[in-house]
């Protein structure tokens, strides 16, 4: 890589904070609703938190072309009277968006139509642990100038390869997602997994004559991702035996 196009990186973003998608926070966050909808007036309520942040890069012909980051946070609540019951949502968490929405969850249930069929689990039927599904990388995100070092490397070594003529850019992503979901009758869980992953794609060919072909490498564990070069050299070749099919 360059060391401007390591610059703009490092301007872009950086890495992403251990702490962008705390399944904790979340836990807490869910936790609350639910208190607060009970003490709002239902009989009963469930809160469901999912939250995400991404950062992604892309790279063609030896230039950094775009940075993308984005982080997000949604929250569920339903809420329950009797037989009642009614479901709210917002991606804003600020305190005066929040309890705004909790008493409008209550105001609209007590409305609602009866449905007999509506109600959280017996709490006999709640799950208690669960195993560690190990979907989540604990190792520190990337940065973009890392990821921008991944796709720079899956490029250079699929136009290295003979017959290789042009690229259609490269490009490398991390992402962190975590859910939690917390119900007034005794249930808190959460989980969180990671993805990351790189791709390349590549032309073969001259004039009327070409063609395209592209390899990728995604995993849960950034450690787990097969080699750069290795992805690399395949979307060459991939693209050069499409000419001779």
């Amino acid at each position: 890589m360059r060391s401007s196009d390591i610059n703009h990186c490092r301007k872009q973003s950086m890495s992403m904070p251990a702490t962008a998608a705390s399944t904790e926070s979340a836990l807490d966050t869910a936790a609350m609703l639910v208190e607060r909808a009970r003490k709002a007036g239902a009989d009963a309520a469930e809160a469901l938190v999912v939250e995400g942040t991404s950062l992604g890069v892309s790279w063609r012909l030896g230039k950094l072309e775009d940075v993308e980051r984005s982080e997000g946070r949604d929250v569920g609540l339903r809420v329950f009277i009797g037989k009642k019951q009614a479901s709210v949502s917002s991606t804003d968490l600020s305190e005066a968006a929040l309890q705004p929405m909790i008493e409008r969850a209550v105001a609209m249930a007590r409305v609602a139509p009866d449905d007999p069929w509506c109600g959280l689990a017996d709490p006999s039927r709640l799950a208690r642990d669960w195993p560690d599904l190990e979907i989540e990388d604990k190792a520190p995100a990337p940065s973009a100038e890392q990821l921008a070092a991944r796709a720079a490397q899956a490029e250079e070594a699929d136009l290295a390869v003979e017959g290789v003529t042009n690229s259609s850019g490269a490009g490398a992503s991390y992402g962190r997602s975590g859910v939690a979901l917390v119900t007034s009758n005794g249930f808190a869980g959460s989980y969180a997994g990671t993805s990351s992953s790189f791709s390349c794609s590549v032309l073969a060919g001259e004039g009327t004559a070409m063609e395209r072909d592209y390899e990728f490498s995604s995993k849960r564990y950034a450690d787990a991702l097969e080699s750069p070069a290795e992805v690399g050299r395949r979307a060459g070749e991939k693209a050069v035996r499409r000419l001779n099919p």
